[in-house]
């Protein structure tokens, strides 16, 4: 028995698990929310998780401290899912932001708000998260089978009849699909939903890591690997035209580029390149100052420190491992003194730090991604209560669907907000069946 069940229900004979009216299968953010919810509804819930823990991806995310939400309204919160966003509001207005606080409020979970209304639990530590969803599932009775995966779903007549689970049939009145993405592989997230949901008819949209760090052309920037930019604007570039731009903070890693802005550009990137598009990134190292008074700049530093070599006078402007790249890139000798400089070589190097090119060569692999872009076809759910329009109570929640947002604590909300109004609605519809 791991030690996330303790005080749990747990039956060793999956054959006694019959009696349970609804299943949810996926033991994560929106699998935990539902199953809670609907047992709060007054059903009776069986959670079927295929690893030997629940909640292992939640207690990762966010480099192990969990960005439970944002503080932002809902026309902004609904902005940062581009594509999807309508599809969230009833959901959202369900369960949103403040609600969710109060709730893990309520069950143990002091919260803190950080910089960008991005909320994290007050300790720092994702597994509080976890303890605190547990505590809640455990005063409801929830049932918790682990080590067990679902292989089929079983239908009768249009309509969902239970699961296949462990080799043994169990009979429910509704089951809940929240399986997650492909992210993260090593927590239990393989897409084994997509494979349930596409049997059962549902089309899925097709599946690209989202959130994933790029790689990028040179070999520089392996020489520049943990470096991290603050406040600077990223241009992407797709086929020469700017397509979108993000300002915060980037990281240099040894494949390429990686940090919020980069997170945040890259479903479009992946898009792009999986199109046979040609993809670049412009870094605007200076976005307080435009051109003319970026060249004032210079000017003054040039002047001030006209003996000494531009590798030392660059160290003023930049961090000292961007030196080299930028004295390579723009084809000045480190030695060269300012006083020495033409105006057209000060105005190459105003541009260069206005306009730092990095040419885009792919994306980290799924291992990597904080969420999966695709999934199964919104379309074909009912947003107002989560359930499938293909097959009479299927419900689906969280990652498993085609709802990718940025980074920020929105992805983390539409699982927990899906998930509660997937359990609130399978747990009223078994009560009128």
């Amino acid at each position: 028995m791991g030690p996330h069940s303790k005080g749990l229900q747990l039956n060793k004979n999956i054959n006694k698990l019959n009696e349970h009216k609804i299943i949810v299968i996926g033991g994560g953010a929106a699998g935990l929310m539902a199953a809670g919810r609907a047992a709060e509804c007054g059903a009776q819930v069986l959670i079927v998780e295929k690893m030997k823990q629940v909640a292992r991806k939640l207690c990762i995310t966010g480099k192990g401290r969990c960005n439970i939400t944002n503080t932002a309204e809902m026309g902004v919160f609904i902005d940062h899912f581009p594509v999807t966003g309508q599809f969230l509001r009833p959901a959202f207005s369900t369960l949103f932001n403040k609600g969710l606080v109060s709730f893990f409020e309520d069950n143990g979970l002091k919260c803190v708000t950080e910089r960008g209304g991005r909320v994290f639990p007050a300790s720092g530590k994702a597994p509080d998260v976890k303890a605190s969803l547990m505590r809640w599932l455990r005063s409801l009775g929830v049932t918790i089978r682990t080590d067990v995966a679902v292989s089929r779903l079983l239908t009768e007549n249009g309509r969902v009849a239970g699961v296949i689970a462990g080799g043994q049939s169990i009979i429910a009145d509704a089951v809940i699909l929240a399986t997650g993405g492909k992210s993260y592989p090593a927590t239990g997230s393989t897409g084994d939903g997509y494979r349930l949901a596409k049997a059962v008819g549902h089309r899925i949209v097709p599946l690209r890591p989202a959130l994933v760090p790029l790689e990028t052309a040179g070999r520089f920037t392996g020489r520049m690997n943990d470096l991290n930019l603050r406040n600077i604007q990223v241009d992407l570039i797709v086929d020469g035209k700017q397509k979108s731009r993000q300002f915060g903070e980037l990281v240099f890693a040894s494949f390429g580029v990686t940090g919020p802005t980069i997170l945040t550009l890259s479903t479009l990137a992946v898009d792009a390149l999986d199109a046979g598009r040609k993809v670049a990134l412009l870094l605007d190292l200076k976005p307080a100052l435009d051109e003319q008074k970026l060249d004032a700049r210079l000017v003054r530093d040039f002047t001030k420190r006209s003996h000494e070599p531009m590798s030392s006078v660059l160290r003023g402007l930049l961090p000292r491992p961007l030196v080299p790249v930028c004295l390579g890139m723009t084809h000045i000798r480190r030695e060269r003194k300012p006083s020495e400089m033409k105006v057209e070589e000060r105005r190459r190097l105003g541009n260069w730090l206005k306009n730092f090119p990095l040419e885009v060569t792919g994306y980290r692999p799924f291992s990597e991604a904080i969420v999966t872009a695709g999934g199964i076809d919104i379309g074909e759910v009912d947003p107002r209560t989560m359930e499938s329009r293909k097959v009479a109570g299927l419900y689906l929640a969280g990652e498993v669907l085609d709802i990718q947002g940025d980074t920020g604590g929105y992805n983390l909300q539409a699982a927990f907000s899906t998930g509660w109004l997937a359990g609130e609605s399978a747990a009223r519809s078994e009560k009128k069946s």
